[in-house]
């Protein structure tokens, strides 16, 4: 009897070892792809913030912008300077309004008379020794673009005019 019992014994004793020996096997595999999906996830992630350092550093290119469209105001202003005392008398000036906007362009085309009357009013205030030099007519050409740009804003609640160029200016 005793030896039918020892090869029961032998078999239970194998089938306690299976079960002991696929469950530290299978808790080393978890851990294994566990430890290989946490080191995959820092790896993605550090390559993402590596590539997010590098486009930061790199210089923007600007963007271009949009195409200048002119406005010519014909005819050239012609004013009498004031205060004319052994300078200029009259001022000859042709000026054009840039925008880069279809339609400000259109706005701009629109109120075209009443630019031409606050630009006159504001050339007929001015002393030829006050625009003289460059940096005078400097100074007028920016006062000239603030002038309509007030009007602009005024009628159509935008600038419309980015610019203001004096294409001819002529002092006599």
């Amino acid at each position: 009897m005793s030896d039918k019992k020892a090869p029961a014994k032998a078999a239970a004793a194998d089938k306690g070892e299976k079960k002991g020996g696929k469950l530290p096997l299978i808790i080393a595999i978890v851990a294994v792809l566990a430890a290989g999906g946490a080191g995959a996830g820092w790896y993605l992630s550090s390559k993402k913030a590596t590539e997010a350092e590098h486009a930061a550093a790199e210089p923007k290119k600007p963007a271009v912008p949009a195409p200048a469209l002119y406005l010519p105001l014909e005819p050239a202003f012609v004013v009498n300077l004031s205060g004319a005392n052994g300078g200029p008398q009259y001022l000859q000036v042709e000026v054009q309004l840039m925008t880069r906007d279809a339609v400000q362009l259109e706005h701009l085309k629109a109120n075209a008379p009443a630019i031409r009357a606050d630009l006159l009013m504001l050339f007929a205030q001015q002393s030829g020794t006050d625009i003289v030099d460059v940096p005078g007519r400097k100074k007028l050409q920016a006062a000239a673009l603030a002038e309509v740009q007030k009007l602009m804003t005024a009628e159509t609640g935008e600038k419309c005019a980015e610019g203001l160029l004096f294409t001819s200016f002529v002092t006599q």
